[in-house]
């Protein structure tokens, strides 16, 4: 009996000890088939996120970027300045006169240089379950683009890009027409691993080309970069992870500048701003305002923007389609990236940047060809997205009002389809730090003397920043809103507000002249040198200094210009406003 049972429980030792060998083989295998996951399963029964090697080869990008070489030019964001001189200087200039960046500078750079970091460390901390992530195709569309910037572009997707998440890169060319861009650019992609190219046959514009690569991308979300950008590391798995979280969500990078001229990045790891609009629905950055903040529960959180300025942004493929995509009635570019961002918010998603993703951008020196159609383009959006509002637009763009600008019957049945919700919801819900112009008839428009014939107050800010500082003249009546459309508000206020945010006419302590200041925020009292009253015999009267607005000739640098002056009966001291429709 002893030696049945000592045999017995040898045997019962091999057969524990052989479970426990199939056991470990069977959980190796099972992981190896599941290619290392970034989430397991551990013995509390919870999910945790891998860490080590098997998250390192998750991480890994299409291409690995060369080793750092800091004598380079430009390498980590350093600005390149070069004192050329003679012929070099000529085709320095050269460059920039043809592309609006110094492309003659951008040669000197390596098309795989490092940046350095520009987001909050928090960023840093961030896991990511890699295995469950959406996959995307970039798409980026060019015309007539330089071979570094749009290489570079190019280079820095793939090298920042896990492999595991990035599906494919789909140049289209819109129809470029210069010779680095056809057999050379075929021949240098062949060799490029995920990278395809798409040519249009004719000239379609930012909006038509971009539907072009996304009409054949395969990724599960589109990202749409422009063709002169530099990824910032880890800037697409924030992106991804917050539509895999929210497919309604369109969610835009930090924009970094990159210097136009000297290649400098200058990202900073600070707050990033948001997106806004004025009335002549021009794009606009801004603060993220307090009742914002309040929204998120860490510096890292997503921030909701009223808009986006539309170069760079990520959305599902599936949702992207489902709002209707572009407006393909859109010409070139300008105007689509508000439209977009209208439609976005009033049909049941939501715009955000998120601080964990930044891009760097090539802001030109100026557009590098004809923008000619943006005004019908804003026309359109106006149209379809504004209702009633759409006049206060036409108030400050009257020459928009004589702009062809198509048919936008489809778009309408796209709104009514969607059931999306009206600018005023909009306003109120998602940009209510705007201020929206009360246009009283009779009040707004030129503001007009009646005894120097055809002359206005007129306004120029001192650049796109500041509204502030500068003084108030006179110029002959031009009729084109912009810097000579003013409103008198139930504040006693003269508002120039073509622009966000708005200026208002103020008198400096102890001078006589008229000058701009920021107007008072909504729930503000309006200070007292900015109080004017329009009288009933049509003066101008100054409540703090009791005093008359008085047209003056060459009163500020030969030119004519508003002053105050003692009240009198003379025309010099008679205004109206003359609105142009």
């Amino acid at each position: 009996m002893i030696m049945y049972g000592r045999r017995n429980r040898t045997k019962l030792l091999l057969l524990l000890a052989a479970f426990a060998i199939g056991y470990i083989i069977f959980h190796r295998n099972t992981v190896n088939d599941l290619g290392g996951a970034a989430v397991k399963r551990g013995v509390d029964g919870k999910e945790h996120l891998v860490q080590g090697d098997e998250l390192e080869r998750l991480k890994k990008t299409v291409y690995e970027k060369p080793p750092l070489d800091l004598n380079n030019l430009g390498e980590m964001g350093t600005p390149v300045k070069l004192n050329l001189e003679g012929e070099e200087k000529k085709k320095e200039e050269a460059s920039i006169q043809k592309h609006q960046i110094n492309i003659y500078v951008s040669e000197k750079i390596s098309l795989h240089r490092r940046l350095p970091e520009r987001w909050n460390p928090l960023c840093k901390q961030k896991q990511y379950d890699y295995r469950s992530l959406p996959t995307t195709s970039v798409v980026i569309a060019f015309y007539n683009e330089a071979w570094s910037t749009l290489l570079r572009t190019v280079h820095s997707v793939l090298e920042t890009s896990p492999d595991i998440l990035l599906r494919e890169v789909i140049l289209v060319d819109d129809y470029s027409d210069r010779e680095h861009l056809k057999q050379p650019l075929e021949d240098y992609i062949s060799s490029l691993r995920k990278v395809r190219l798409v040519r249009a046959r004719k000239r379609e514009g930012l909006v038509r080309a971009r539907l072009l690569g996304a009409s054949t991308a395969m990724g599960d979300v589109l990202t749409f970069l422009d063709c002169h950008c530099e990824s910032h590391e880890g800037w697409l798995e924030p992106l991804l992870e917050r539509i895999k979280e929210e497919e309604t969500a369109v969610v835009c990078p930090v924009i970094d500048v990159i210097d136009w001229n000297t290649f400098q990045y200058l990202g900073n790891p600070g707050e990033p701003q948001i997106g806004g609009f004025d009335w002549r629905l021009v794009f606009t950055w801004h603060v993220v305002p307090e009742r914002e903040q309040k929204l998120r529960r860490s510096p890292i959180d997503v921030i909701r923007s009223p808009t986006m300025a539309g170069g760079l942004f990520a959305v599902s493929k599936k949702y992207f389609e489902y709002l209707g995509t572009y407006d393909t009635g859109m010409e070139v570019w300008g105007g689509e990236n508000l439209e977009f961002s209208f439609r976005i918010w009033q049909c049941g998603g939501s715009l955000e940047i998120h601080p964990c993703s930044h891009v760097g951008h090539v802001f030109p020196k100026q557009a590098p060809y004809s923008r000619s159609k943006a005004l019908a383009n804003s026309v359109r959006a106006a149209e379809v997205w504004l209702g009633s509002y759409k006049e206060l637009y036409y108030h400050r763009n009257p020459h928009a009002r004589l702009e062809p600008f198509g048919d936008v019957t489809e778009r309408i049945k796209l709104k009514e389809k969607l059931g999306c919700k009206d600018f005023k919801w909009y306003l109120e819900n998602i940009y209510p730090d705007i201020h929206v112009p009360e246009d009283r008839p009779g009040l707004f428009g030129m503001l007009q003397n009646k005894g120097m014939v055809n002359y206005c107050f007129d306004y120029n800010r001192p650049n796109n920043q500041n509204i502030a500082g500068q003084r108030v003249l006179l110029y002959h009546c031009h009729g084109m809103g912009q810097n000579q459309f003013f409103e008198y508000s139930t504040y006693n206020e003269i508002r120039y507000n073509t622009r966000e945010p708005a200026g208002c006419v103020a008198v400096n302590s102890g001078t006589d002249y008229l000058t701009m200041q920021p107007c008072r925020k909504t729930e503000q009292a309006v200070p007292e040198d900015q109080k004017f009253t329009l009288r009933e015999d049509s003066t101008l009267y100054h409540i703090q200094t009791k005093k008359c607005v008085q047209a003056v000739n060459k009163s500020y640098k030969g030119s004519p210009a508003p002053v105050l002056q003692p009240c009198t009966d003379s025309d010099l001291q008679k205004w109206f406003f003359q609105e142009r429709t």
